[in-house]
This record gives C-alpha cells, structure tokens and sequence, in this order.
C-alpha cells in the first residue's frame, strides 16, 4: 500500500512539475522581439515563428550613379 502511495505521489509531483513548465498559449512579441506566454514567462521563439513582424519595405532609396535620393521603386533605386 505504501508503495502504491509514494508511486501515486510521485507522478503528480512530475505531472504538476512538467504543467508549470510549460508555456501557456497565446503567445506575444515584446517590443525588443522576445516571445512571452499569457503569464508573462518567456517562451522559446519557436512559439512566436508565426508572430514574428514582416519586413517593411524601404523608405528611403538612392540612385547609385547620382548617389542622392530618389523616391523608392524608381528603376535602378537601391535601398539607402
């Protein structure tokens, strides 16, 4: 009986263990890009692979012969 016992205390004590390990869902970007769970813990980045913000397109381009700015999207305009 006892035995029975001591198993049945260890593995809620391992099942309690793994559940606060693991992140809890949904997942967000902070503003310096790390990947937080709802209760605040950091989280792996693979967690957050899908939120992770687009490329913005360039503001600012040049044109490499004249070397000054042209607007972006001008044929031969490089990204500043």
């Amino acid at each position: 009986m006892r035995v029975m016992i001591l198993a049945a205390a260890v593995a809620f004590t391992f099942a309690t263990a793994v559940s606060a390990a693991t992140p809890v869902g949904p997942f967000k970007l902070d503003v310096k890009g790390g990947c937080h769970a709802a209760n605040g813990q950091f989280a792996a980045k693979s967690y957050c692979a899908a939120l992770a913000p687009t490329a913005k397109p360039p503001t600012h381009c040049k044109d490499p012969k004249t070397k000054k700015f042209v607007k972006c999207g001008t044929p031969g305009a490089v990204p500043a």
